[in-house]
C-alpha cells in the first residue's frame, strides 16, 4: 500500500502579522499526485490557532485531531498543548507510528511540533516543514532581510511559490491563513 503524503507548509511573522500557507499536493509513491488540492491548514481552537501539516495525510488528520482535543483540555494555551501532544506522541505505542510534523501558530507565538517529542520556536520567526519547506524557508528569509515591504501573507505566498517551483513534491494549490500578533521577532 502506497502512504499519501509529500507537502510544503510554510510560517512567517513579519511586521505584526503571523502568515501560514500550504500547497494541495498528495502524493502517492514518488511519481503520482494522488491529489491537487488537500487542505493542509486548519483553524482550531475557534480561529485563534492555526495549524498546518505534512507527512502521511492520515496521519496528519489524526494528529490534528490530538491536538485540537489537547487545545481543548488546556483552554488554547499553545505551548502547553504542543507539549502535551508531542509527549503523548513519543510516547503512546499507537501515535509513536504516524508520520506527520505540525506547524501551529497563534497571535503571539510559532511552534513546530513533531514525533520526536520536539516543539521548537524559530529565531527566526519563519518555519517550514515538508518535501519543499528547504526552499520555502530560504525564500522566506531572504524575503525577509531584502524586502520588509512585504506582508508576512505575501512572503509565505512567495515561498511556497519558489518551492513549489522546484520541488516536485510541491504545487501552486495555495491556502494561506493570517493572524494579527505581536511575537516578538529575532532581528
Amino acid at each position: 500500500m502506497l502512504e499519501i503524503k509529500s507537502t510544503t507548509v510554510l510560517a512567517v511573522a513579519h511586521n505584526g502579522q503571523i502568515a501560514i500557507g500550504a500547497d494541495g499536493q498528495a502524493t502517492m509513491g514518488q511519481a503520482v499526485v494522488a491529489k491537487s488540492n488537500v487542505k493542509k491548514i486548519r483553524k482550531l481552537a475557534n480561529g485563534r490557532i492555526i495549524a498546518g501539516f505534512a507527512g502521511a495525510t492520515a496521519d496528519a488528520f489524526t494528529l490534528i485531531e490530538r491536538f485540537e482535543e489537547k487545545l481543548n483540555t488546556y483552554n488554547g494555551n499553545l505551548k502547553r498543548a504542543a507539549i502535551e501532544l508531542a509527549k503523548d506522541w513519543r510516547t503512546d505505542r499507537f501515535l509513536r507510528k504516524l508520520e506527520a510534523m505540525i506547524i501551529a501558530i497563534s497571535p503571539t507565538e510559532m511552534l513546530l511540533i513533531s514525533g520526536t517529542g520536539d516543539v521548537i520556536e524559530p529565531d527566526t520567526a519563519v518555519l517550514s516543514i515538508g518535501s519543499g519547506s528547504m526552499y520555502a524557508q530560504s525564500a522566506a528569509l531572504a524575503l525577509k532581510k531584502h524586502a520588509p515591504h512585504l506582508s508576512a501573507a505575501d512572503m509565505v505566498r512567495e515561498g511556497l511559490g519558489i518551492a513549489a517551483d522546484i520541488c516536485i513534491y510541491t504545487n501552486h494549490n495555495f491556502i494561506i491563513e493570517s493572524l494579527d500578533g505581536n511575537l516578538t521577532e529575532a532581528k
